[in-house]
C-alpha cells in the first residue's frame, strides 16, 4: 500500500485522545478542504508491505494503531490491513474524510470508524456520503470539523436528523476560537464532545507528532 508515514506518538484527536498509538498515515486524498493541516499526504508515498508495516507497530509495542491520512479509504489494501490487525487483537482507530462507503469497515472486531461530515468551511461539504452515518455503530464516532457559526449550525442542523448510536464530537479548526465553540454547544445542549487536537497542544503542528 502507498504510504506517508509510520509513526509512534499520542492520539491527539477522537475519544481515545492521549492515547500511545502507532500510525499508519496513507497516500493520496481525494478531498481538499482549505483548513487541511496534512497537505504532505497529498503526494503518493511509498510502497509498504503489510508485513512490513505490521513489524513496524509491533515494534512501537502500543495496543491502538490509527488508519489515517490522506484518505486510508482510498487504498485497496486498507482492508486487507485492518482485518489483520483484527486478527492480532490490536484496536484501530480509522480516519476517513467521509467522502466514500465505510460499509466494508464497519462491525469488524476491533475497529472504530471515525468519519467526518464535512462544514461549509472545509469547501467540501458537497462530497459528504450522508448514508455513512445510518451504517455506524456504537462503536465508531462521527465529527465535524467547525470553523465558524456557519459550520456550527450546519452540525447542529445534520445532528437534529440524526438518532444513530454513534458518539459524536466536535472539533475546532486549530487557531480558531474553541471557547466560542464550547459555548454554542454548552447554549443549545447538544450530546457532544468538544474536543480540541492534543497533538498540537503538545508539539505544535509538526508532522509524525
Amino acid at each position: 500500500m502507498r504510504v506517508i508515514e509510520v509513526f509512534h506518538s499520542l492520539q491527539g484527536e477522537g475519544l481515545l485522545t492521549g492515547t500511545r498509538t502507532t500510525f499508519v498515515r496513507t497516500a493520496r486524498c481525494n478531498l481538499r478542504c482549505r483548513w487541511c493541516d496534512t497537505t504532505y499526504s497529498f503526494g503518493p508515498g511509498r510502497e509498504r508491505s503489510i508485513p512490513s508495516i505490521l513489524a513496524e507497530i509491533r515494534r512501537n509495542r502500543t495496543r491502538y494503531v490509527c488508519l489515517t491520512g490522506g484518505e486510508p479509504l482510498l487504498q485497496r489494501e486498507s482492508l486487507d490491513l485492518v482485518r489483520r490487525l483484527s486478527e492480532l487483537g490490536f484496536t484501530t482507530v480509522i480516519e476517513t474524510g467521509g467522502s466514500l462507503d465505510v460499509g466494508p469497515y464497519v462491525g469488524l472486531t476491533g475497529v472504530h470508524l471515525s468519519v467526518d461530515v464535512k462544514c461549509p468551511s472545509s469547501g467540501m461539504e458537497a462530497k459528504n456520503h450522508p448514508a455513512n452515518l445510518a451504517k455506524l455503530t456504537a462503536e465508531d464516532t462521527i465529527k465535524f470539523v467547525v470553523a465558524d457559526r456557519r459550520d456550527y449550525l450546519y452540525a447542529r442542523r445534520v445532528l437534529r436528523g440524526y438518532r444513530g448510536p454513534a458518539a459524536v464530537v466536535v472539533q475546532p479548526v486549530w487557531g480558531t476560537d474553541a471557547g466560542r465553540l464550547a459555548d454554542w454547544v454548552l447554549r443549545d445542549r447538544l450530546d457532544v464532545r468538544v474536543l480540541l487536537q492534543e497533538h498540537k497542544v503538545l508539539w505544535g503542528d509538526v508532522p509524525g507528532r
